[in-house]
């Protein structure tokens, strides 16, 4: 074996040319294979990093009453559930959070968590320093208290082992330091989290309602999930019963709301839906890898046609099947295994562009990598690939045959079409491959342009810069909410005054970023049967000016004022598809009164503006209304304000320091403990809403390119090597008087028919294969005939291409060499 190896590597070595070209493909092949399954490794497969985490779910809600999903939990639902529940160890609740430090420098913005007392101790966690939070610390009567990260510690507090016992200054409130979480910690997907709170929900005064809080539980040992769900299915009407309806509401609204369970695996709520985009690309790179494999396979059967005569005479020389089938074997799996040792050196690379260019969002990104589960799917992929390129070799040359066989190749022989067939088929088989991946890129295109071609509701997103500030109530009392108002209207008219900025307003959420509110909305000549729930609408709270400064058109009535805003107006905007569901048209919907609660003061629609795509692109605009920031007798409240929200600024100069530099000293002007967060452009959330379908058109592509390149090569490496194989021929042929170009023309025909055929079950195999990728496509069919058509244009210009440049080869043999030839 020893030595049959090391004539297998002096081969090898004796023709580099090949060696290079054969490990290259290879390489390419299992490297793009390895990466992309270390993401899915990383993502999809890997357990969360917790004790025990299968039994960890995330407990959710459906309301199918009022067409709602999936619905979080409420504190009402948190307090049954936890007292009353009989499946689980504990129930745990959470929520992102943001925070404004301030005493020690500059202000500093940071993001934050808040969690109930039993979040922690359910992942197993243990702090470095101090302790978790306990159920006193969680109780509306104790005292502030703050866990801080790890690196938080390590950068503002310079590990400072005494920091147990200090205070932070969170949103103008001192907080005592009680805990440093773990080092490299990490809460489900939240990144950066540098501050931790306890929720601190006074029980007493709970009411039903707030579903804006994610909730996870630890199964009790043999307790299924059908079990869980059934418990907390029980525990429903209960809290039901048990808490009262929000002021304005009743509590009939939560009973016509068919409110039930729907739990899952915690794990479910980390990945989210990003598995079916991951398969669909690891099932893109795996045909790659196959095309790579039919062409080393196409490459190896011209190498041992080459060697015939060595084989014959060791064949004549005792050598029987066994030894030969294991030297042709040991030489692919030499070919298969380097080739994936240098495939997984390119997917540690080709690792770290994927990461840096995956889209935001993508979870458990700190989790890919290159561990022990990727290198033995490396070593799977290497011993298949051996087997898939050596066999064809060995079937062909190793068999019962092989005297007869390996000894016909005598001078001046033509070699068979029966030699050919193999070669052909492996080619066909690539062009099909190749064709299919082609179609899901040139899907994934069409779909691109359809999503770029939406209007979002707003124009020439890169030029509008936004940032978040909040006034906390430690500064300013809830007594003093005009101070907020005020406050607000002058850091816009500072913002206005810097050079180059057109118009400044502030909203509490920029398109497309994520950060918007649902709820309920009673329309005046609308009413509510008996035993129906009114519809939930999209809310947004802005100050005036925000419509022109992101260039949504008003289509009817008009904007709100500085005098609506600080006379608190009971005054309503709303989206063009609100007002034409309700109302027809956006003219009829002026002058309509609409409400959230049955206690609050009905509000005059007084303008409809153009449908905004919230959610990105890709989903239907959301029905949309738009209040003022500061309101009175709303949502069952006596009074409310906006203390924090986005500032956005039309300026040519968006995106630069240097202007965000001026921004900062603006509001700084205002309020120097206000820091700035969230900075970035509207451009910025536009590029992001549409990222996961750019990052899957592009390895789409790539993937595509790959496999057209190398079924290119394989189609010209069949025609060449045929016009090779075929000089005598050819000679004979030219000699009785055939023309060059109807020498060329066969051998483009042949290379053509091999296309068409290909293309046929490229087709054929996409009707099939596409509906998969059905979720991904926006207003495209999975059948659509421009892309079926132009990929197969596309594949059937480039194989003449492949084919007509080695068939000019047999317009230039001389037939008097051609006869002389063997």
């Amino acid at each position: 074996m020893i030595d049959q190896f090391r004539q297998v590597v002096r081969r090898l070595m004796r023709t580099p040319l090949f060696t290079a070209i054969v490990l290259l493909t290879l390489a390419i092949g299992v490297g793009a294979n390895t990466a992309i399954f270390s993401v899915i490794e990383g993502v999809l497969l890997k357990p969360l990093p917790y004790p025990q985490p299968d039994r960890l779910i995330g407990i959710w809600h459906k309301a199918p009453g009022i067409s709602i999903p999936e619905l979080n939990i409420c504190p009402s639902y948190y307090f049954i559930d936890r007292e009353q529940n009989t499946s689980f160890e504990d129930v745990g609740v959470y929520n992102g959070d943001a925070f404004t430090i301030t005493g020690q420098g500059e202000p500093e913005h940071i993001r934050g968590l808040d969690v109930t007392d039993g979040t922690f101790p359910l992942l197993g966690v243990h702090p470095s320093l101090g302790r978790l939070f306990t159920k006193r610390d969680d109780t509306a009567e104790a005292p502030p208290t703050a866990m801080i990260s790890y690196g938080y510690w390590q950068k503002k507090f310079g590990s400072d082992p005494n920091v147990i016992g200090r205070n932070i200054n969170a949103d103008g409130k001192p907080r005592e330091i009680i805990g440093v979480l773990p080092r490299g910690f990490q809460f489900l997907d939240y990144q950066d989290v540098d501050l931790v709170i306890p929720m601190q929900w006074d029980r007493s005064k709970t009411k039903l309602g707030n579903f804006s809080y994610e909730a996870l539980a630890r199964m009790k040992p043999g307790v299924t999930l059908e079990q869980a769900s059934a418990d907390i299915a029980r525990l429903i009407p209960i809290a039901n019963r048990s808490f009262p309806a929000p002021d304005g509401f009743s509590a009939k609204i939560f009973e016509d709301a068919h409110i039930q369970p729907n739990l899952h695996l915690l794990k479910q709520d980390v990945v989210g839906d990003v598995g079916k985009a991951l398969w669909v690309l690891m099932g893109s790179i795996g045909v790659v890898l196959l095309v790579a494999c039919a062409n080393v396979a196409n490459l190896l059967l011209v190498r041992v046609e080459g060697r015939r005569q060595e084989l014959a005479i060791r064949s004549a020389l005792g050598a029987g099947y066994g030894r030969i089938a294991v030297d042709l074997l040991i030489e692919s799996l030499t070919l298969g295994m380097l080739g994936s040792v240098i495939g997984l050196g390119i997917a540690f690379g080709a690792l770290r562009l994927l990461v840096a260019a995956a889209p935001t969002g993508l979870p458990r990104i700190h989790e890919i990598g290159i561990d022990l589960p990727v290198l033995l799917f490396t070593l799977g992929i290497a011993v298949t690939v051996s087997l898939l390129i050596g066999l064809i070799p060995v079937l062909k040359y190793a068999g019962g045959a092989i005297n007869q066989d390996l000894r016909e190749g005598g001078r001046g022989l033509s070699q068979g079409r029966e030699r050919h067939r193999i070669r052909k088929a492996l080619v066909v088989m690539q062009v099909a491959l190749a064709l299919v991946l082609l179609i899901c890129s040139g899907l994934m295109i069409r779909t691109f342009y359809a999503l770029m071609h939406v209007s979002p509701g707003f124009a020439d997103p890169n030029t509008v810069q936004s940032f978040r500030i909040f006034i906390p109530e430690a500064r300013v009392p809830e007594t003093q909410r005009e101070r907020v108002v005020r406050e607000q209207k002058a850091i816009i008219d500072k913002l206005a005054a810097i050079p180059g900025v057109t118009s400044v307003s502030m909203t509490t959420a920029v398109p497309m970023s994520g950060s918007s509110s649902n709820d309920v909305l009673y329309a005046e000549d609308h009413p509510i049967a008996d035993g129906k729930i009114p519809p939930i609408r999209r809310f947004k709270y802005v100050a005036p000016g925000v419509f022109k400064t992101l260039d949504t058109p008003i289509i009817a009535g008009r904007d709100y004022t500085w005098d609506d805003e600080l006379q608190k107006q009971p005054f309503a905007i709303i989206s063009e598809n609100f007002a034409r569901e309700y109302w027809g048209s956006p003219a009829n919907a002026i002058g309509k009164r609409i409400r959230v609660a049955s206690t609050d003061d009905w509000r005059q629609i007084i303008g409809v503006v153009r449908d905004v795509y919230d959610d990105g692109v890709s989903k239907d605009p959301p029905p949309s209304v738009y209040w003022p920031l500061w309101r009175l007798k709303f949502e069952g409240q006596p009074e409310d304000v906006m203390r924090g929200g986005a500032l956005v600024i039309r300026t040519s100069r968006a995106g630069s320091e240097n202007f965000m530099e001026q921004a900062r000293q603006a509001v700084w002007s205002i309020d120097s403990d206000l820091p700035l967060s969230n900075v970035s452009t509207l451009g910025e959330f536009y590029t992001k809403s549409m990222a996961r379908t750019s990052f899957t058109l592009v390895m789409l592509v790539v993937a595509a390119s790959m496999a057209l390149l190398l079924g290119i090569i394989g189609i010209y490496g069949v025609i060449a090597y045929s016009v090779s194989q075929r000089t005598r021929e050819i000679g004979i042929r030219m000699a009785l008087g055939a023309q060059r170009p109807s020498l060329t023309a066969m051998f483009v025909r042949q290379g053509m028919l091999l296309t068409v055929i290909g293309a046929g079950l490229g087709i054929a195999t996409a009707f099939g294969v596409m509906r998969l990728m059905a979720s991904l496509l926006y207003h495209v069919s999975p059948m659509d005939p421009i892309t079926y058509g132009g990929t197969t244009a596309v594949i059937l210009g480039i194989s003449w291409v492949a084919c007509y440049l080695p068939s000019r080869r047999a317009a230039t043999v001389d037939p008097v060499h051609a006869l002389r030839a063997e």
